[in-house]
């Protein structure tokens, strides 16, 4: 009897879509599971160089949570390259400006570093609130513990 290991292809991959509400949510454990599901871990057919993940809509973004101090001593760090041109803000100030980007960076920085982690990245949707243009996707619950 001949043994294989089953390589999943692109067109093997349904691409369903869920929506997750934030609110209340800690903002670690909530990246680590979307990014996850991005990749398609939670798939019988997860295979690591091949999308075989979900899309995802992230409501209510502004009711994040961080613990402990993060919201002031978390820093994110952006250059313009130009001399000199190294520009921080601090967690709660970006909370406050673009709460999206919270969710967004730290799902970036969980995802592969390369043309598939690109591609992984834009089936994330990020809402400061609970308005959002999907509603044709059909989406599905998602709830993280």
């Amino acid at each position: 009897m001949k043994k294989y290991t089953y390589s999943a292809k692109e067109s093997d991959n349904e691409g369903k879509w869920y929506i997750v509400d934030a609110e209340g949510a800690i903002l670690g454990r909530l990246a680590s599971s979307i990014a996850s599901r991005l990749r398609g871990k939670h798939n019988p057919l997860y295979t690591p160089h091949v999308d075989t993940g979900d899309s995802i809509v992230v409501i209510n973004a502004a009711k994040i949570v961080l613990t402990g101090r993060k919201l002031k001593q978390k820093k994110y760090y952006r250059h313009s390259g130009y001399i000199g041109g190294l520009k921080e803000i601090n967690a709660k100030d970006l909370l406050e400006k673009r709460p999206e980007d919270l969710i967004r960076f730290a799902v970036k920085g969980m995802l592969p570093k390369n043309r598939l982690g690109t591609k992984l990245f834009k089936k994330l949707k990020v809402y400061a609130g609970d308005r959002h243009p999907h509603k044709s996707q059909q989406l599905k619950a998602l709830e993280f513990t």
